[in-house]
């Protein structure tokens, strides 16, 4: 049901894309391996607190969040991995850790780390974790408006960083 609200808004929008199913996935890099697709060209959507703000940071599935980078950037006092419980209303009908990376669809600020912008096509799940969706990136960004950043970094950089 997710999936469909998602294609309903894109077909709405009259944007091309590509609806891949693949077997149950729940880490970023599992979805990436069961749809046969780079970890650099799937994006995950991590729900972060700025402050008191509910907001999306959305970054290649191979790299990690850096919380202070992210910090940096919006100039809050505290930011933070939301908690599930924290998010979880404001996605009904998405499978939680599955979210489609679109703020704009639900109130709320959306960061994109810059690495996402090299390649022509992004994918991401789309609200359960057997759907993917793959659009271009020109698209994803005309409907989407993020904010663009660097905020990811390497599994293997120390910093306070987190897999999410």
């Amino acid at each position: 049901m997710p999936a469909t609200k998602l294609r309903e808004f894109l077909d709405s929008q009259q944007i091309k894309y590509l609806n891949i199913s693949h077997s149950k996935a729940f880490t970023s890099q599992e979805v990436a391996e069961s749809a046969h697709i780079s970890g650099w060209e799937l994006a995950k959507t991590v729900i972060v607190k700025l402050d008191d703000t509910l907001a999306m940071a959305v970054l290649p599935a191979s790299l990690n969040i850096d919380l202070d980078l992210l910090k940096q950037i919006t100039g809050a006092a505290v930011v933070r991995l939301a908690a599930e419980d924290e998010f979880r209303a404001v996605f009904p009908g998405c499978e939680t850790g599955a979210m489609p990376p679109f703020g704009t669809l639900y109130d709320m600020n959306t960061f994109v780390d810059q690495r996402l912008r090299e390649d022509e096509q992004i994918a991401f799940n789309a609200g359960t974790h057997t759907d993917l969706i793959k659009m271009s990136f020109g698209d994803f960004e005309r409907l989407v408006n993020p904010i663009a950043a660097n905020f990811s970094i390497s599994p293997h950089t120390r910093s306070q960083a987190t897999g999410a």
